[in-house]
């Protein structure tokens, strides 16, 4: 692999090449020496005493991801039952002394009060009414509370986590009423969560921080029995290539300051807890995708030409572009030297929002890059962060394989879904 200094490395095209005979294409390259780097940074952020990561699992759930941050004393945040019982078959523990997995939602869906009532996982509860079914569930112990400090970012506006617009946590000038409830309910508060979310720009992130220590320094005294307090993940990963990277040490040394401030108002040792996810496995991974066609259009009334590379990957393997209009750094493998041109790359998908080159105000955002051929491979990087988290089986394909790159070695995370796979829960009984 070469180092490309403004950005992640870039992959060896034999070594790709090579296991995509094995897998076929597309499929998601995971490096393990990038997430290993990652976790390092954040537990030197958070080597103070009193501090604790946790890792938002929503960003990547695969097993040999979980398994590295178990075995870096990376905890977990959990946002459903299924969740929880994936940390728990990747070695993490449950319980409550710690609480090494915290379950956090809004509603409780599927099998949530069931798991968490069984294994003893932390609570963490953003809506008042959750209070009501963990006593219905038979849940008793120590509860957490999502805050909605009434600001906040999200680095699209859909993805808002503070603030009027936002449907997480309980509105912060309704508090005094869910602790009422939690107290008739003889839940004790004992983990209080605000998330903030990432912002566009890396300041933005250190001064919510400090914010978040003001705010809870307002209302520390009225949850006597509170031992943590969460500010939530929301750490930047600069997805262009050039991009400012932020600042873990000045992101340390204002967590210190909050832990202490703190603990000193509370009068008791209180734990500070940050939950990145995005951060530490963003640019673990890149979507490998072949292409397979190259057409253009032309210039009339409704709008320019465009130069079409038509690639087998879709917004079924990395929704972000489509959703959001994210940006995703694209590199064509073993080009890096060659012209370049405008061209727009475009998946098989059975939609027109189907690119990859695309941004939040336009359909269309063509990316200048060298002009590939037919069969040649393209990364799609930055892909580790919700790429398979979130894709689907849309036009009822099958999730690509994720492969595992450590020490030379190639490993298969999980296998291409076959239509039998997508099939076994299909049936036609009475109810």
């Amino acid at each position: 692999m070469v180092q490309d200094p403004s950005h992640a490395p870039s992959w060896s095209p034999a070594l790709v090449e090579e296991i995509a005979g094995k897998v076929g294409t597309p499929f998601l390259l995971y490096r393990a020496d990038t997430i290993r780097r990652k976790i390092a940074e954040i537990q030197e952020m958070t080597a103070a005493p009193g501090l604790q990561a946790r890792y938002a699992m929503k960003a990547c759930s695969a097993r040999r991801v979980l398994e590295e941050m178990h075995q870096s004393d990376i905890w977990i945040d959990a946002v459903s039952g299924n969740e929880v019982l994936r940390a728990l078959a990747a070695g993490f523990e449950s319980g409550q002394q710690p609480p090494k997995i915290l379950y956090t939602s809004d509603v409780f869906r599927d099998n949530a009060l069931e798991v968490i009532t069984r294994e003893n996982v932390l609570a963490n509860v953003g809506t008042p009414q959750m209070i009501d079914d963990l006593t219905r569930a038979g849940y008793r112990g120590n509860i957490g509370v999502r805050i909605n400090p009434g600001f906040g970012h999200g680095h699209v506006k859909e993805c808002d986590t503070g603030g009027p617009s936002s449907k997480h946590g309980i509105w912060f000038e309704n508090i005094e009423d869910a602790k009422g409830r939690a107290d008739a309910a003889k839940l004790t508060v004992k983990l209080l969560h605000a998330h903030i979310g990432t912002g566009s720009a890396i300041a933005e992130f250190q001064t919510n921080i400090a914010k978040l220590v003001d705010f809870f320094l307002d209302r520390i005294e009225l949850f006597p029995e509170a031992e943590v307090i969460s500010f939530g993940g929301g750490i930047p990963h600069p997805y262009r290539p050039g991009s400012p990277r932020i600042d873990l040490a000045k992101c340390a040394a204002v967590l210190v300051e909050g832990q202490k401030t703190l603990s000193e108002k509370a009068g008791r040792e209180i734990r500070l807890e940050v939950e990145p996810g995005r951060f530490l496995v963003a640019d673990s991974a890149s979507l490998i995708t072949r292409v397979h066609g190259v057409k253009r259009t032309q210039t009339n009334e409704k709008g320019p030409g465009q130069k079409f590379i038509m690639v087998d990957a879709g917004f079924c393997d990395l929704v972000r572009p489509t959703m959001y209009g994210s940006y995703h750094h694209i590199e064509v493998l073993g080009k890096n030297g060659d012209p370049k041109e405008d061209l727009v790359i475009a998946g098989p998908m059975c939609e027109s929002g189907d690119v990859f080159t695309r941004d939040a105000a336009e359909l269309l955002d063509p990316r200048s890059l060298p002009t590939p051929k037919i069969g040649d491979l393209i990364a799609i990087h930055d892909a580790g962060a919700y790429g398979e988290a979130m894709s689907s089986n849309y036009n009822s394909l099958g999730r690509v394989p994720q492969i595992w790159y450590d020490a030379d070695e190639a490993y298969l995370m999980s296998r291409r879904q076959t239509l039998e796979d997508i099939l076994q829960t299909e049936c036609f009984s009475k109810l």
